[in-house]
């Protein structure tokens, strides 16, 4: 699919950085003029993704973040989120409901929640490369009403 508009931002992977980051995208895609629903998807689905680089990926140290957000034709909005850390051994088991590394108050429902509020989503994993998830919704928006 052709590209109509994009952008990219790099953040470092800090919890405070998590709001601003589905902010941002939310306000990029607002240009198709979504609905309320489609947008707080969005923003959900941005935040667990966001929150994952920043729990899993990094958990010692603060790395780089990279969210690449493209408006495609057909209303449709593609969201990568990208880290270079310590990546996940098993993308199909980390992606089940229910299933965590670190335990404790983690529920494991970062990938199901991604899924739930997207259309499409898809993850790509190196141990000690990075993880890139990516996640399409198409937007119906108030014009649809």
């Amino acid at each position: 699919m052709q590209i109509i508009n994009d952008f990219k931002m790099t953040i470092d992977s800090k919890s405070v950085n998590e709001s601003f980051a589905r902010s941002t995208v939310a306000a990029f895609v607002a240009q198709l003029d979504p609905t309320l629903d489609e947008i707080s998807d969005i923003k959900m689905a941005v935040s667990e993704a966001v929150t994952n680089c920043i729990v899993h990926a990094y958990p010692e140290c603060v790395g780089k973040i990279y969210i690449h957000a493209a408006i495609l034709e057909g209303s449709r909005v593609k969201i990568s989120v990208r880290d270079k850390g310590c990546g996940i051994m098993d993308v199909k088991q980390a992606m089940e409901p229910l299933f965590t590394t670190l335990g404790g108050e983690r529920a494991g429902l970062g990938f199901a929640v991604m899924e739930s509020f997207t259309d499409k989503i898809t993850v790509r994993s190196k141990p000690e490369k990075g993880t890139t998830v990516t996640m399409y919704k198409r937007i119906n928006g108030r014009a649809a009403l």
